[in-house]
């Protein structure tokens, strides 16, 4: 095992023996456990190509009572990046209709910073690019080549970074929304092959059926997804990690290690899956993310409003508060890809602030899901 991987892993057992007490979980409306709010109203999508092992059966869409997001907006009047190579749509299929319109924000140009809202427009680069196809809870490939998305059909797809390309990876059966997914990609070494290490490439995301949360895995090409196992970590008296209530999974660093959060015990899991699976509490609060350094932002409540803490992969290390004199909820922060920067959602927008504590920056109008692309 190389000397890079060594580390990383010892990072690893030190930040999952990081445990405290939990308190209530703080969700969004991009949170699948409420999902009147989370299942966006879509229409059909434009033809794809399915995935080469794909089995799941059942297409029917979620059902809610929340309206259609505002589509992303730009500073400027916008040209929609047409999809290379889309095949045509049925005639007789409706289309989505947000609009694009103009905006006084959009500070994403060469940020790597994409913002998704449950339209067919991403505001990304300081553009709007139209996937031709609903799209919710937008995540990226670790090399930015590839984005997987939920349609406006409930199912999981994948595409180019233009939304060119699509592939069904795997449908929703009827009654179960999905959300949320993430990207677990790791190419083994010569020493970890000999290890026994296979290489990985798949969608990690969550599936609620009829209110009960679990996290699944399906290969990125395409299959049949299947609960992911969240063993314990090791030691005496561990208590087990629970099976349901996990939602808003997000994998980090070169190894494929994820955070993830559990909406019964108001709980942040790390997983680590390099060696073996196991994991189990950090510490309290929602929707984490996990940098290539191991360290981790989540949403927790401060007086009445949502703030956004660091904690680093060292146990002895303090929590920081990275928010504290928020007056409105921060919430679904997301990492840059060299750590240096996170994203969150504000009520009328996108934010930025140091991952080492600053002041935050407004950097769009668009109120959506932030993440970054490569």
């Amino acid at each position: 095992m190389s000397a890079h991987a060594r580390l990383r892993r010892s990072a690893a057992v030190a930040f999952v023996s990081a445990i405290t007490a939990g308190s209530a979980l703080l969700l969004t409306a991009c949170d699948p456990s409420d999902a009147a709010d989370a299942a966006k109203a879509g229409t059909a999508t434009p033809s794809r190509t399915a995935g080469p092992s794909h089995t799941a059966t059942g297409s029917a869409a979620p059902s809610g009572s929340a309206s259609t997001p505002a589509a992303p907006t730009s500073a400027a009047t916008p040209t929609a990046s047409a999809p290379a190579q889309r095949p045509s749509a049925s005639a007789s299929a409706p289309q989505p209709s947000a609009t694009p319109v103009k905006a006084a924000l959009d500070l994403t140009k060469g940020t790597g910073l994409t913002i998704s809202n449950g339209t067919r427009y991403v505001v990304m680069d300081g553009k709007v690019v139209d996937f031709g196809t609903v799209v919710r809870d937008l995540a990226w490939s670790p090399d930015g080549k590839h984005a997987a998305f939920v349609d406006g059909n409930g199912n999981l797809e994948t595409s180019d970074p233009d939304g060119s390309h699509q592939v069904l990876v795997a449908t929703a059966p009827s009654g179960v929304t999905w959300s949320h997914p993430t990207w677990q990609v790791f190419t083994p070494n010569a020493d970890e092959q000999q290890s026994g290490l296979r290489t990985k490439n798949d969608l990690l995301f969550t599936a609620d059926d009829h209110g009960t949360l679990r996290l699944l895995g399906v290969p990125a090409t395409g299959g049949t997804p299947a609960p992911i196992r969240l063993g314990n970590s090791s030691g005496e008296d561990v208590e087990a990690n629970p099976a349901t209530g996990n939602l808003w999974a997000n994998v980090g660093n070169r190894i494929g290690s994820a955070v993830y959060a559990n909406k019964d015990d108001g709980k942040v899991y790390y997983r680590d899956d390099y060696l073996r699976q196991q994991g189990g509490p950090v510490t309290e609060g929602s929707q984490p993310d996990l940098d290539d350094e191991g360290d981790i932002v989540f949403v927790r409540s401060v007086d009445g409003h949502s703030h956004l803490f660091t904690k680093s992969g060292d146990q002895r290390s303090p929590e920081r508060d990275l928010t504290p004199h928020a007056t409105t909820d921060y919430t679904e922060p997301a990492f840059s890809a060299d750590g240096g920067t996170i994203a969150f959602r504000a009520p009328d927008g996108i934010y930025t602030v140091p991952a080492k504590g600053g002041a935050p920056t407004k950097v769009s109008d668009t109120v959506g899901l932030p993440a970054y692309r490569g």
